[in-house]
């Protein structure tokens, strides 16, 4: 340091001159400054391999005068003569003396030719002149001059101790417990002070001198036995001594603090290794998971089920899984991002480059993953819902298609018996030209019933097209019914030859009989059709498709009275043939008025069973509706009360008197509140299964579905723990920043005031007319940014790169608030790293590792040594490390 002050007489500055007029010195005085002088300058000259015998002798060339200054200042003095006579030595002397001189030394008095003439009293004054100017002058405590300075530094250090009174720099140091305590108080391992004993004065000096000089590195400067013989031992010996004292303690004191510093930037970056870790570690399970999943649930959608049972299997199996597997990990992928975000306050708040996981791992990256898995959800369970829908119509078909084969291969059957057993050879005339006439009618019977074949083949078809479990069975029956038409149709076609032979022998024709045939065969037909209706099964899914069969039925029964009465024409006409004809049967239709008695009998003891089935199913339906009703007045309750809850949310941040810990309380609040309704989110899930069980497709009464209502609760946790998450951000960068509530406030009441979309992010624009709001200047001219490259760039792209580093196009409040605090607060930087590490190499280029354990705790000490790259300088020594490197490192300037 430079400093053009003149030493004052007080500080013992004396001139020559001085020394001249008070004499001689006292002789004791005089041994012990030139041990104590000799000694100092030996100190620093052993940094140069030089050891001299006594300041009268070994500086009278002016060589080591020269070399001595040059050490203790740092600054290079001017070329050295090197011859041996003595202009020689004058000169170099001279240019000593005029290098003090220009530090701002008066040395009246003192000349160079009394040096080289080894004057011992002008050589001393020299000494003490060159001591007080660079190892007492500088040293100041509360602004008093330097001797009273360094008095009061050794009487603050020294005032726990209470057999040590410091007045002076002579009796005071007598005894030697005065340089005991000043080790003592500094290091308290290396002095047992209470062993020692006031009235062991040389004892206790030869101790303090001893353990300084082996574990303080000050030279022994003082003799024992002379400053306990002394009655007045030489003051300027003393506080050179002292003085070795206050800088080897002052040095450990800076080397302390620079440790301390590099340990706490050392714990925030470990810190911060373990939450990225962690995030890694979080984010690849995750991501594991998901990935697992998605094939797993897939794989319930690619399988086509065989049976309804298999079916509701599988979408209890689902279930299962949305309520139990699913919940934990949406836990997870929340606590994830709450994570990932503290992760990037906490770095922003240390001055340290913004973290970005490795690939695939991203949160867009979780997000859309996640996505991914939801669509895939849904995809299953409507397809689950579409495969029991499809099984059960396919088994409604089955019954459907099994009771007309049934009924059309009886028909068939007892067709070609009859034909079988028709005697045409004994027939008369009249049973020939009816068996005749019988045939012709039997066309329509044939046509009705190829019509029923129709409906069979495509029934079959269908189920066989929608992958019925038993669709080769149906398709080999429907064969089997083509091949027993085929027989009818080759049978009736032989029975028609053989009329047609006979016929040439029969004339008559009992026009009555065929009069029955003709209103007997219709009314059999509609009997049939009729019951096939009647017992025909039904599948409905709604109150109005159930009323609607109700009234077809409703209509069926209103025509019974004709149908009635076209049965009593039929029983009229049978009783009219039975008394024209006194033999044969009636050739134009097998049909007996008994036998249509007995359906038309059978047909109304089935109309109650039908009238009950209806009003079963009706109630079925009824209790389907009341279920849809209960649903939807549970599920518009709950949308109403998730909406009112966003909302509260919304403004638990928005008192304008709130601090931020009543915000997080509010938030807490809100969150038990939140957790308080479970049990009515889990009934609502009980309804909605309830009504899958029933197989309930659709809701009038509810524009809300179950999904929509998960979706609406998770984010609704989602939005407690965002929100919660950035007032814990705030509070953390108001603990961490010093920076007031108020400040805080003011930056959330400007972000908001621009954002519009309420949404927690302001684009680009918006994002600038904030800063400007604020107060902050933001240039938007490119300025050049980089020489070598002719990079340019404009402040706010600069200001943008640390907010938006993905240049998404939006900022977020959290990122927000932490450039603000960080513009606002004062941060520890690289470059006062650098500066802690040169303390600890002792202002050298590089480290070693031996300097690094000695200053810091082990663990930290391992930590940078394993991190720090060998340093290559040109004055490298084995084992030098690169502290300069590896601080820039921990800011994101290079590659740790």
């Amino acid at each position: 340091m430079s400093d053009t002050r003149n030493l004052s007489d007080e500080e013992g500055s004396e001139s020559g001159e001085k020394i001249e007029k008070e004499g001689l010195l006292d002789l004791a005085w005089e041994r012990q400054q030139c041990k104590t002088f000799t000694a100092w300058c030996n100190s620093h000259l052993r940094k140069l391999n030089i050891h001299i015998e006594s300041v009268a002798q070994d500086f009278r060339s002016g060589v080591n005068l020269v070399k001595l200054l040059e050490v203790i200042s740092g600054d290079e003095i001017a070329r050295l003569e090197t011859g041996k006579m003595r202009i020689h030595k004058v000169n170099n002397v001279k240019k000593a003396l005029d290098f003090v001189a220009s530090k701002g030394v008066n040395l009246v008095g003192i000349g160079a030719e009394e040096i080289v003439d080894g004057n011992l009293k002008m050589t001393l004054g020299m000494i003490w002149t060159i001591i007080l100017r660079f190892a007492i002058q500088d040293i100041s405590v509360e602004e008093m001059s330097a001797k009273e300075g360094l008095l009061l530094w050794c009487q603050k250090k020294t005032a726990p101790y209470k057999n040590v009174h410091i007045t002076n720099f002579h009796t005071s140091f007598k005894d030697g417990l005065a340089f005991c305590a000043l080790i003592h108080r500094h290091r308290p391992d290396l002095i047992d002070y209470n062993h020692l004993r006031k009235d062991n004065p040389v004892y206790n000096l030869q101790y303090a001198f001893e353990v300084a000089e082996k574990e303080l590195d000050i030279p022994i400067m003082l003799d024992a036995n002379d400053i306990a013989s002394t009655m007045r031992p030489d003051e300027r010996a003393i506080m050179t001594y002292v003085s070795s004292y206050y800088h080897a303690f002052a040095s450990s004191q800076q080397a302390s603090k620079a440790a301390n510093r590099i340990c706490k930037v050392l714990n925030v970056n470990q810190e911060n290794e373990t939450l990225m870790e962690e995030y890694e570690t979080l984010a690849s399970d995750l991501m594991a998971w998901i990935e697992h999943m998605i094939p797993w649930i897939d794989h319930m959608r690619e399988q086509r089920a065989s049976s309804i049972d298999e079916v509701k299997a599988r979408l209890d199996e689902f279930r299962t899984y949305r309520q139990t597997v699913k919940p934990p990990k949406t836990e997870e992928k929340g606590k994830l991002i709450t994570d990932y975000n503290t992760l990037q306050t906490k770095l922003r708040l240390s001055n340290r480059p913004a973290f970005l996981p490795t690939e695939g791992k991203l949160v867009a990256d979780i997000e859309k993953a996640w996505d991914t898995l939801e669509t895939t959800e849904r995809g299953v369970e409507q397809h689950l819902m579409s495969e029991l829908i499809r099984l059960e119509r396919l088994q409604h078909l089955f019954a459907r298609f099994t009771q007309k084969c049934d009924s059309l291969a009886k028909w068939i059957t007892e067709t070609k018996a009859y034909f079988k057993k028709d005697n045409i050879a004994e027939s008369d005339l009249n049973e020939l030209l009816g068996k005749i006439k019988s045939d012709d009618a039997f066309d329509t019977d044939m046509s009705i019933h190829k019509e029923r074949l129709d409906q069979i083949v495509n029934l079959a078809q269908e189920m066989v097209q929608q992958g019925f479990k038993m669709a080769g069975e149906v398709a080999a029956r429907s064969q089997a019914m083509n091949g027993l038409w085929e027989s009818l149709q080759v049978a009736r076609a032989q029975h028609r030859e053989d009329l047609e032979t006979a016929r040439q022998t029969q004339e008559k024709i009992d026009a009555m009989r065929l009069e029955f045939a003709k209103k007997a065969n219709p009314f059999n037909n509609w009997l049939e059709g009729a019951r096939e209706d009647i017992l025909d099964m039904f599948v409905c899914h709604s109150i109005e498709e159930v009323n609607a069969l109700i009234t077809v039925h409703e209509e069926f029964k209103a025509c019974l009275p004709d149908f009635h009465q076209i049965f009593l024409d039929i029983q009229q006409l049978q009783q009219d043939i039975d008394t024209i004809a006194s033999f044969g049967s009636n050739p134009y239709t097998a049909v007996e008025v008994d036998t249509l008695g007995t359906m038309w009998n059978e047909l109304l003891q089935l109309i109650p069973q039908r009238d009950k089935d209806l009003q079963e199913a009706l109630v079925r339906e009824k209790k389907k509706d009341e279920l849809r009703k209960t649903f939807a007045n549970h599920a518009n309750w709950f949308a109403n009360w998730t909406a009112e809850e966003q909302k509260k949310i919304a403004e638990s941040t928005m008192g304008p008197d709130m601090t931020l810990n009543d915000q997080l309380s509010l938030l807490e609040d809100i969150l038990q509140e939140v957790e308080s309704y479970r049990p009515q989110y889990e009934e609502l899930e009980n309804l909605n299964k309830i009504i899958q069980d029933e197989v309930i497709f659709n809701n009038p009464y509810c524009k809300h579905t179950m999904e929509s209502l998960n979706v609406s609760w998770e984010e609704l946790h989602n939005s407690v723990a965002r929100q919660k998450n950035a007032v814990e951000n705030q509070i953390l960068v108001r603990d961490s920043k010093g920076i007031n509530e108020e400040q805080v406030k003011e930056m959330k009441n400007a972000f908001d005031h621009f954002d519009k979309n309420e949404d927690g992010k302001l684009d680009h624009f918006e994002f600038r007319a904030c800063l400007v709001s604020l107060g902050y200047n933001v240039d938007t001219e490119e300025h050049l940014v980089n020489h070598s490259e002719g990079e340019r760039h404009s402040d706010f792209e600069r200001v943008l790169q640390m907010v938006d580093p993905e240049m998404t196009g939006q900022v977020t409040f959290q990122a927000f608030m932490d450039f603000m605090t960080q513009e606002a607060s004062d941060m520890d930087t690289a470059e006062q790293i650098i500066a802690s590490f040169r303390v600890l190499a002792g202002d050298k280029r590089y480290i070693l590792p031996e300097e690094i354990r000695r200053e810091l705790p082990s663990h930290q000490a391992e930590y940078c040594i394993s991190r720090m790259a060998p340093y290559e300088g040109h004055d490298a020594v084995p084992g030098s490390l690169d502290y300069l490197s590896f601080a820039n490192a921990l800011y994101g300037q290079s590659d740790l």
